[in-house]
């Protein structure tokens, strides 16, 4: 369940920009944020905790456990 609502808010924060842009600003493989975007892998708390601060939010947010 929280990972569809994780790649869905993903998608959502990316928006416009291009993945490796946005990996790349972050410092992960784009390879990996790709595999979040398709729920094809499961983040771990250390990206999960570099992506809400690049974007911003809640980590509550990013994986759909309330609305932003």
């Amino acid at each position: 369940m929280y990972t569809i609502k994780f790649a869905e808010n993903l998608k959502y924060l990316i928006g416009e920009r291009s993945v490796s842009s946005v990996a790349k600003e972050i410092g992960i493989p784009q390879q990996t944020l790709y595999r979040y975007l398709h729920c094809q892998r499961e983040i771990g708390l250390e990206n999960l905790c570099k992506l809400a601060d690049y974007f911003d939010v809640d980590l509550d947010y990013l994986v759909g456990r309330r609305e932003f």
